[in-house]
């Protein structure tokens, strides 16, 4: 550029600078207008908050367990014989005292008849001996022996009468019953297994939760479970047991719990997901978790309070879904910041944000 031309365009933007200067001079603007008006507050700083929430609070302990049956039973014959009737449907119910299955009872009946004629002869030798003795005409040993060889014949009638009575093989109570391992015809020996019964009117529950839940289980606590059969129902039960004994592996102590089963839908053996309410507090109060604001050690809150931030310290306790327990600190009525507040200073004004409205829902189709 020239000298010539730079000497141009200074005095060019020399005269803009003039004309825009007297512009100003006599035009209406005022720059006060953009200030705020005296007594007029300036804006806080946009945040969502809610009022606290009252409600019951519980401790509760999430577990794994088992279904077991009330009771269980593999039933079994005593003695050794040939089966010759199945009195039971497999799958079925039974009463207790049923007969489910019957062995061969031909000898033991054959053995308690020898077994009564021989008490009928002992019985009239013992008579005639203690009429003898009564007579001073017998001897005292004699009648000792008599009265010896009656109580032996008594007894024998007693075995004779008990084996008879081990061919029939009873439920020991009612319940549902298995399916079987034998046949008739059969030949089976004292301790094989014949069927399973199992009572499932009641069931138990079997699950262990850590040591450090000690202090607080107690029986007649509530459970609730689970399981994946049926995954969209609940069922209720009750601690009726707790082993006094804690697992020196695991660190854990096996609870059982009574559950109803009605309706018989739950069968042992089924997986479940427990859940035990250890203890519960009326009137807690409770505000959403991303209201916490951990600062050194120390959990704090912002209240509302006259359109500003009041930090408030806070003692928390049981934490469940997004929601918190707050032990100390907070009252009912009030109402926690619980988006923004980060951005905010103790004590400085905010603005409530108005809560969205839940989406409209649409008529199905």
């Amino acid at each position: 550029m020239t000298r010539k031309q730079l000497i141009l365009s200074v005095a060019g933007a020399a005269a803009l600078i003039a004309a825009v200067s007297l512009w100003i001079s006599h035009s209406r603007f005022d720059p006060a207008a953009i200030e705020p008006a005296a007594g007029d507050a300036a804006p806080g700083m946009p945040v969502e908050a809610q009022p606290v929430t009252i409600a019951t609070a519980e401790d509760i302990v999430e577990a794994v367990g088992t279904l077991q049956s009330n009771e269980s039973v593999t039933v079994r014959p005593e003695i050794a014989g040939l089966v010759t009737d199945i009195l039971f449907e497999e799958g079925g119910t039974v009463e207790k005292g049923d007969v489910l299955v019957r062995l061969d009872d031909s000898i033991p009946r054959a053995e308690l008849a020898e077994a009564q004629a021989q008490l009928i002869l002992t019985k009239a030798n013992f008579e005639r001996a203690e009429s003898l003795y009564e007579k001073q005409t017998g001897t005292r040993r004699t009648l000792d022996e008599a009265r010896a060889a009656l109580k032996a014949a008594e007894a024998h009638v007693a075995l004779a009468e008990a084996r008879l009575a081990k061919t029939a093989i009873n439920a020991p109570f009612a319940g549902s019953i298995g399916l079987r391992s034998i046949s008739v015809g059969d030949y089976v020996v004292p301790g094989q297994d014949i069927v399973n019964l199992e009572d499932i009117s009641t069931l138990k529950a079997d699950f262990r939760v850590g040591e450090t839940w000690l202090p607080m289980l107690r029986t007649g606590q509530e459970v609730t479970l689970q399981v994946d059969s049926f995954p969209e129902r609940t069922y209720t039960g009750e601690v009726y047991a707790i082993d006094p004994r804690v697992d020196d592996a695991g660190r854990s102590i096996l609870i059982r719990a009574h559950v109803p089963n009605d309706e018989g839908s739950l069968v042992p053996g089924l997986f479940a997901r427990v859940r035990l309410v250890v203890s519960s507090r009326e009137n807690a109060i409770l505000i959403p978790e991303q209201a916490i604001i951990p600062q050194k050690g120390r959990q704090f809150v912002y209240r509302v309070v006259d359109g500003k931030a009041d930090m408030t310290p806070v003692e928390i306790g049981l934490r469940r879904k997004g929601t918190v327990e707050i032990k100390s600190g907070l009252s009912a009525g009030d109402t926690v910041i619980t988006a923004g507040q980060m951005k905010v200073q103790p004590g400085a004004p905010v603005t409530v944000l108005p809560s969205e409205p839940p989406p409209s829902r649409q008529k199905a189709e």
